[in-house]
């Protein structure tokens, strides 16, 4: 059937009344007489030479084929809704998805998304966070942020800000270690990226003890755990600037090594929407100025 050609108003009266399963509610709801929806959805009836509703004595049931389209136009007119919610005091409020590895997510983006907003009032950021494990076309993203080398399949990649990683631990835990060999006699708590400790101990000079430490998926909450006494974790430093900041955490020796890098990821070949452009724009020009201020 032609665009051109759909009965909107019928189809219409028969989402609404095969939502309520009555022409009565879905009159009340789209403000016309329960005639006139049962007008609407017999002319569409006539149209598409199919029965949509079985009538009963005390209301209504969906044939097959009003099974069939009921899903199609909820969807439908739930997306032009969503849309034109956007429209909002005459300005077009566009959206960018992005998953972030929780670890970037609470220990920088965060912290500055009142000043994006302030700048890009028309931009709605809708945030998920992620254990850095993440499906750009299947979770419906515009961007992934997270940490590695950037080599992801499929995917273009600017790179954002290093990740020199040190160990970090309370503050009663810090007092016993003079030097990197003392942290055979603790608790090393793990990421599941297995040589990351292995790597800090031939930077400082030291021999690596064998790693029995808990194993955790989020830097997030290792550092959770170490801050509750529970063991040295090796932490990205620059991410948890409010814990080291505040005493909760103590860095107790200067060594630091980098494992990673956090990148900004999008699907290759994909059209950026100017919001998307705008918010890569931002961020890479926000990660440079924290990566300046911090090698000054």
């Amino acid at each position: 059937m032609k665009r051109s050609h759909l009965p909107l108003n019928g189809l219409r009266a028969f989402e609404a009344a095969a939502r309520h399963r009555s022409f009565t509610g879905a009159g009340l709801e789209l403000r016309v007489t329960q005639a006139a929806i049962s007008h609407q959805v017999k002319g569409l009836e006539e149209v598409l030479g199919v029965r949509l509703f079985r009538r009963l004595p005390h209301g209504l049931t969906l044939s097959d084929e009003g099974e069939a389209l009921l899903p199609v136009l909820s969807d439908a007119f739930n997306r032009i809704s969503i849309t034109l919610d956007r429209f909002e005091g005459g300005r077009f409020h566009d959206i960018v998805t992005v998953g972030v590895v929780g670890t970037f997510a609470s220990g920088w983006l965060i912290p500055r998304l009142p000043l994006f907003h302030q700048a890009y009032p028309d931009i709605e950021l809708r945030i998920s966070t992620n254990n850095n494990r993440v499906n750009l076309a299947a979770d419906g993203l515009d961007f992934a942020i997270r940490f590695g080398d950037g080599s992801w399949q499929g995917t273009d990649n600017t790179p954002l800000m290093s990740g020199s990683f040190s160990p970090a631990c309370a503050p009663d835990i810090a007092a016993r270690l003079r030097d990197p060999s003392d942290l055979a006699r603790e608790t090393l708590l793990c990421s599941y990226r297995e040589d990351e400790w292995l790597r800090w101990f031939e930077a400082a000079g030291r021999h690596c003890p064998p790693i029995k430490g808990i194993v955790f998926d989020s830097s997030v909450t290792m550092a959770n755990a170490a801050v509750q006494g529970a063991g040295v974790a090796l932490l990205p430093v620059s991410m948890f600037s409010r814990e080291f900041g505040c005493g909760q955490l103590v860095q107790p020796f200067d060594s630091t090594v980098d494992v990673g890098r956090y990148w900004l990821s999008a699907r290759r070949r994909r059209q950026n929407s100017q919001a998307m452009t705008t918010f890569a724009d931002w961020l890479t020009a926000e990660t440079a100025g924290s990566n300046s201020r911090k090698s000054v």
